[in-house]
């Protein structure tokens, strides 16, 4: 099921469900860049519904057809989701996020303790001025550049940006798009890391439909301060990480586990960006569910 959620300040968010419509509500903060359809992968959905959740997510601001929020910081998150929860009728739920997703995760672990129960990171960044953290240390040398070029040169690196959406778009073969141009889930498809990847372009495409200003704010929000801090964090945080991970790097998991109190930390020796989330989505599901 699909809505459109407006905001008190009149922005519009859209919001997607699947899973069990009766059950425990847990939001997903989709990566960078993409857009809502990439929480609902068919085995994940078919997860969640086995264990009677209630799969919630939405295109953050700038992605799709929400409205973009330029200048925003991972903590205006809070306003969104507790908007969203109101407009839904949620008064508890659990949230987790991939990739980009992560920091906005933690904003609602941090920030809204009375609605969040307990919170799921696969793969999220650090802060980026986070003390004791090489935070480009292992990352793939492309994302670095992009990085350097984003805080360096606007100009040049909104350029940069468009031009990649481009490759991006055509990239995409449509084949895992319905005719109203949002993402297919994918139910009925063998969990392979193909078809992952193919269901994981489709929904990046349907996020950058729109042009780049979610994808540009997004970066935004992960390399300016937060707007909260980790250690200030007092419901449960489970994070999960791959040892091979070049876009992510482990060591962000590590900093983030020194730093938020009271956290389990996973960390799998084989996975890299994709296969954690292909592959771990459903025990992160798991750990939420038990905390309801």
């Amino acid at each position: 099921m699909q809505r459109t959620v407006r905001i008190p300040d009149g922005r519009l968010l859209v919001v997607e469900e699947r899973g069990d419509p009766a059950g425990w509500p847990i939001l997903v903060h989709h990566g960078t860049p993409s857009s809502r359809g990439a929480a609902f992968y068919g085995p994940w959905v078919r997860d969640a519904t086995a264990r009677r959740l209630r799969l919630i997510s939405y295109d953050r601001p700038g992605y799709g057809g929400s409205s973009p929020r330029p200048g925003r910081t991972a903590a205006d998150t809070a306003a969104d989701v507790r908007a969203i929860c109101a407009e839904l009728d949620i008064d508890r739920l659990g949230t987790w996020g991939f990739s980009g997703g992560g920091p906005h995760a933690l904003t609602c672990a941090a920030l809204l303790p009375d609605l969040v129960t307990a919170a799921a990171v696969l793969a999220g960044m650090a802060p980026f001025e986070a003390e004791g953290l090489d935070w480009y240390d292992g990352m793939y040398r492309d994302d670095v550049e992009d990085t350097q070029l984003y805080l360096t040169d606007p100009v040049a690196a909104w350029k940069k940006m468009s031009q990649d959406r481009d490759e991006f778009l055509l990239a995409s073969t449509g084949e895992m798009s319905g005719a109203d141009g949002s993402p297919f889930m994918a139910e009925d498809a063998v969990d392979t890391l193909g078809v992952f990847h193919e269901f994981h372009s489709s929904c990046r495409a349907a996020g950058l439909t729109s042009g780049i200003r979610g994808w540009w704010d997004d970066n935004g929000t992960q390399l300016r301060p937060w707007g909260f801090d980790v250690a200030d964090i007092a419901v449960p945080v489970l994070l999960m990480y791959g040892r091979r991970d070049v876009f992510v790097p482990s060591g962000h998991g590590g900093w983030l586990a020194r730093h938020i109190p009271g956290v389990e930390a996973r960390w799998f020796d084989e996975d890299g960006h994709g296969t954690l989330a292909r592959k771990r989505v459903p025990a992160a599901q798991e750990w939420l569910s038990d905390r309801r």
